[in-house]
This record gives structure tokens, C-alpha cells and sequence, in this order.
């Protein structure tokens, strides 16, 4: 992969999540740690929050995930693959797109793009190589799981542009984000089902409620250059939505479950996914950008909730 000759130097980033002393700086030839950033391997929440949805749909759409666990397992690792792919070339789209606002952020200016490391150029000759690699995934599955993940598309070459036209962007990101509600029940069935398509819905608000917290730790930044946020939207109010947002994504989620067939081991371990989420919003401090990089972190451990919630009531 090409690197940039020169450019720039790179800014003091002052409050970010790139890590100078990480795994990258320790183990990644030189010429290729801009690319592993621009793709956001060093952070990889991202695409453990895109991952998620895909996993939950394929237990839910398995009749016996846990008898069938090479299968699980198999198509599990599937979208994992995929999922780690088709997130760096969300970021590297997103990255392209907002260079001019990344440089006016304190968070973002130091990414591979903004401060010089990578041209513009050479990021869609990196992501037509996401894609293509993404490509080969998606074409292990079925024909329904492969047309959606074509239709998937739209949404993530459309999603960067929303912070400019609306106040509700993280709407869209749980558009895009949670896409593969769909494309794991398809990926078991090679159909769509309705616990599929309220799992999607309930993954949306879920979205709304972790990417605020996340929008915050910008929203300073963001009223200065125009963006758009729901940080912004909601201001001090944030908490309130949040905690309907993950009251709808508690519920949701329970719809989906009920509409699968799940056993009575569901509920009760759901519960404490709900927890997870309440704890949350009620320690969560929003003018603290560290706290809320830690909240929204947290929304990991959840997936791994709801997970072992819809695996219990599949027993």
C-alpha cells in the first residue's frame, strides 16, 4: 500500500483516542500504521458494535445454536471478518468525506487524512481494496444475505454526509450500524423474518442511545464548525432521551426474542443487559470527553449480554 511522501507534520491531538504507545506504534511497520488507523484496527469498538447485531441475528434464526455450534461458530467468525472490513471502509468513506471538519477537531485532526499522512487518493485505493476483500465474504452466503449486503451500501457511502442536513445523524448510523440484524437471519434462513426486522429496529435505538454519548465527547467542536449532532440536539436533555432510548432497546430486543420462540432463560439474563445499560446513563457525566469515550466503550460488554441472553433461551 502506498504511503504519502509528505505532508504536513503531525498536530498535537490533544484529546483523542489514537494511541501513540499502542499495539500499532509496538508492531506495525511504519508504512502501514496510517491505514490500520484510517481503518480504526487500533479501536476496535467500532466494529465490535457493528458486529453484534449480525451475531444476535444468527442465534436467533439458528433453531439450535448451541447443538449446531460448528455452524455457530463458522458463521460467527464469517461476520467477524466481514464486519472488520466493511467498518474500515465505513471510516475510510466517513474520513475521505469529513477531512475538512476532522482538521478543525480536536479529536479527529490528528487522523491519517487531515494531518497529512494519507492523501485522498490513496484512502479509495485503500477502500476499493476493503471492499473488494469484503466482496469475497459476502459472497460465502446465501442470495438474500448477499442482496442485502449490496443494498447495504447506500447506507454507508450516504451516512457521513447526514451531521450536515439534520440534527439526528446517529439515527442514520443505526441505519447503517445495525444492517446486519438482517443480513445474519438471511444468512441462516436465506429469507427475512420478523424478529429480524424488530431486532434491526430495536438496534437503532440502541445506536441513538450509545452514539450520543459518544457525540458529546465532540459537541463543543461541533457547534463551532456547523455540524450536526444529537448531542447538540438534545443537549441537557441528553439523559433523558438515552434512558428512552435503551428503555425502547430493552424492549425491542425482548419483542424480537418473543417473536423467535425464546424460552424463559431469555428474559432473565436480558435483565441484566438492561442493567448494563442503566448504569450507563446514570453514571455517565457528559462534559467529561473521557467519560464518555468509557460509556460508550461499555456498550460492549451489553453485546455480550444480549448474546449469552439469546443463547440461554435457546436451551
Amino acid at each position: 500500500m502506498p504511503t504519502a511522501s509528505s505532508g504536513p507534520t503531525i498536530p498535537d491531538p490533544g484529546f483523542t483516542d489514537i494511541r501513540r504507545d499502542g499495539w500499532i506504534a509496538r508492531s506495525v511497520p511504519g508504512p502501514l500504521r496510517p491505514y490500520v488507523t484510517l481503518a480504526r484496527l487500533d479501536r476496535p469498538i467500532g466494529t465490535w458494535l457493528l458486529l453484534f447485531p449480525c451475531w444476535w441475528s444468527v442465534a436467533l434464526a439458528m433453531p439450535h445454536p448451541l447443538r449446531d455450534w460448528p455452524a455457530l461458530l463458522g458463521l460467527m467468525a464469517l461476520f467477524a471478518v466481514g464486519a472488520v472490513l466493511m467498518r474500515g471502509a465505513g471510516c475510510t468513506v466517513n474520513d475521505i468525506l469529513d477531512r475538512k471538519f476532522d482538521a478543525m477537531v480536536e479529536r479527529t485532526r490528528s487522523r491519517p487524512i487531515p494531518s497529512g499522512q494519507v492523501s485522498v487518493r490513496q484512502a479509495l485505493v485503500f477502500l476499493a481494496l476493503q471492499l473488494l476483500l469484503s466482496l469475497l465474504v459476502l459472497l460465502q452466503l446465501g442470495m438474500t444475505a448477499i442482496e442485502l449486503g449490496v443494498l447495504s451500501l447506500a447506507l454507508v457511502f450516504t451516512y457521513p454526509l447526514m451531521k450536515r442536513i439534520t440534527w439526528w445523524p446517529q439515527a442514520f448510523l443505526g441505519l447503517t450500524f445495525n444492517w446486519g440484524a438482517l443480513m445474519g437471519w438471511a444468512a441462516v434462513r436465506d429469507d427475512l423474518g420478523w424478529p429480524a426486522v424488530a431486532l434491526y429496529v430495536t438496534g437503532v435505538a440502541w445506536t441513538l442511545g450509545y452514539d450520543t454519548i459518544y457525540a458529546h465527547q465532540d459537541k463543543e467542536d461541533d457547534a463551532r464548525i456547523g455540524v450536526k449532532s444529537t448531542a447538540l440536539r438534545l443537549g441537557d436533555a441528553s439523559k433523558i432521551w438515552i434512558y428512552g432510548f435503551y428503555t425502547l432497546t430493552y424492549v425491542g430486543i425482548g419483542i424480537a426474542g418473543r417473536l423467535a420462540g425464546l424460552g424463559g432463560l431469555f428474559l432473565p439474563v436480558l435483565s441484566l443487559a438492561a442493567l448494563q445499560l442503566a448504569w450507563q446513563v446514570a453514571t455517565w457525566r457528559p462534559d467529561d470527553q473521557n467519560d464518555c469515550l468509557r460509556m460508550f466503550k461499555s456498550n460492549r460488554w451489553f453485546g455480550w449480554l444480549v448474546l449469552a441472553a439469546i443463547l440461554a433461551g435457546k436451551l
